[in-house]
């Protein structure tokens, strides 16, 4: 049982999954604001036009209203997911710890350990090039 959790969570956790579920979650919502647009100011305005339909301010400014919340609602989705995904990356690096950039070097000729920013070593007092310097 213990691998089967493991397995499934290096199945979710994979960045593609990640990726496709944010997509389909911002598609849905996406969606809900293309059909409040049609359902609040197009099929208004062409009620309106082939005379199919009166409105006054109060259902103008609930069509508003309603586009309004959808949009909101959009932006909140968005940035709940834009939190999930940052909190997901930050666990993924935890297990990752970079690696530290050496501090010294060998000296090519002497094998002693130097500064890393040498330009001579101080043991042998011999010139090193950077190309043929060793990272210890």
């Amino acid at each position: 049982m213990k691998k089967f959790i493991e397995e499934f969570k290096t199945f979710a956790l994979k960045g593609n999954m990640v990726d496709m579920a944010v997509g389909v979650v911002i598609g849905t919502s996406f969606s809900g604001i293309v059909t409040s647009l049609t359902d609040n100011f197009i099929n208004p305005i062409l009620n309106v036009v082939t005379g199919g339909a009166r409105y006054n301010w109060h259902d103008i400014a609930g069509f508003i209203s309603n586009f309004l919340t959808t949009l909101i609602n959009f932006f909140i989705m968005a940035f709940v997911l834009f939190c999930i995904v940052k909190a997901i990356n930050k666990l993924k690096r935890l297990g990752n710890k970079k690696e530290e950039k050496p501090k010294v070097k060998i000296c090519p000729y002497c094998f002693s350990e130097i500064n890393i920013k040498a330009i001579r070593c101080p043991h042998c007092t011999s010139k090193l090039d950077d190309d043929i310097s060793k990272t210890a």
